[in-house]
This record gives structure tokens, sequence and C-alpha cells, in this order.
């Protein structure tokens, strides 16, 4: 059986189980677009994050920070498929080479478009740049609500999750680890 159609067919006996009408009018198509949906929020597991950085990897003098933060991303928590919404905040050190900016953001997609944890999350991130570019240094902080804690359970309304991964100089020199949590903490800057 082919697999979008097992899942609307899974989608469909979800809405029995809950007591609901699949063959409903606003119902008809849900199943499709279910399974749709998840094809779209679960596409990481069919990336390689390597492959991605490793396509705009440049020949670089530059040896200072590089930061990208503020990144958007919607994951799903795998213990209940629930949204988790958060930022990313990404810096490296280059060692000889940097990395084409707009990957970054495309590698938070690639682990964000997975089941997750955030925690398991930061740390993919991480060694994900940190293997490919070989860098001097990685941090990455994701601060991020999740659907879990607010709409069931604890119902605890905008508490937010703050987990980070520190390699190489960011670990190691607390100069340039206050830098980078300066940086992201600063506000944001105006838009061009």
């Amino acid at each position: 059986m082919d697999n979008q159609i097992a899942f609307e067919d899974a989608v469909t006996k979800i809405l029995e189980l809950i007591g609901e009408d699949p063959q409903r009018e606003g119902l008809l198509k849900t199943p499709h677009r279910v399974a749709k949906a998840f094809a779209f929020m679960t596409e990481g597991y069919h990336q390689d994050p390597k492959a991605i950085l490793s396509k705009a990897l440049f020949q670089s003098s530059n040896d200072e920070m590089v930061l990208v933060r503020d990144i958007e991303f919607y994951s799903m928590c795998e213990h209940h498929l629930l949204p988790i919404i958060g930022r990313a905040h990404i810096a490296y050190i280059p060692n000889g080479k940097v990395v084409g900016l707009s990957k970054i953001p495309r590698i938070v997609n690639v682990f964000a478009r997975r089941l997750q944890i955030q925690e398991q999350m930061t740390e993919q991130i991480a060694d994900a740049i940190s293997e490919t570019i070989c860098p001097k240094g990685v941090a990455v902080v994701l601060q991020a609500r999740h659907m879990c804690m607010e709409m069931r359970g604890v119902e605890k309304i905008n508490s937010a999750t703050v987990s980070s991964a520190l390699r190489g100089l960011f670990k190691s020199d607390e100069r340039t680890r206050n830098e980078f949590y300066t940086l992201i903490n600063s506000p944001s800057p105006s838009r061009f």
C-alpha cells in the first residue's frame, strides 16, 4: 500500500476514534491535507545537513565570529506530536572557510522538520556545523515554546525553554562566549 494512502487511512481512523464523522463535508479532504502537511513537516528525515553545508563552503581569511540570529523554526515534539515554536541563534568562528549564510537557516530546518526534543535538536545543529565546516568554535542557542506544555499537561502559557550547545572557542574562551551571549541578547537590529 502506498504511504500516502496508508497515512490518509490512519488519519481517517483517528477522526473516527475521537468521535468525528470523516464523511462530514468539512472533513472529507482532511486526511489528504494532514498527510501532505506531515510530509512537509517531516521532510528533514530525507535531507543530509552535511551535504547542504558542503555545497556552499568558501575559502576565507575571516577569523571573527559569524552570527545568524533570530532564525524562526517550527518543529514537533516527539512525545506528543505537538508544535514547538522557536528561534535559533547560531554562530561560528571560521577556520579558513565560511559557509553561505542561507545554509545556516536551512540546517535549522533540516533538524526542525523531524520529530524532536529541543535539547537533541540543539546538539544536532552544533555537531553538523562543527563536523562539516571544522570551525574554531560553534555556538547554538534555541529558545522555544512547547505546545505540549501550553495546550495540555501543566498548561503553562508563554513559558520558554532555552537550550545551548557550545563547541571549541565558545566553550573554552569566556570572552568569546560572552560576546556571543551579548550579541544574541541585544535588541534586534532595525530592518534594512
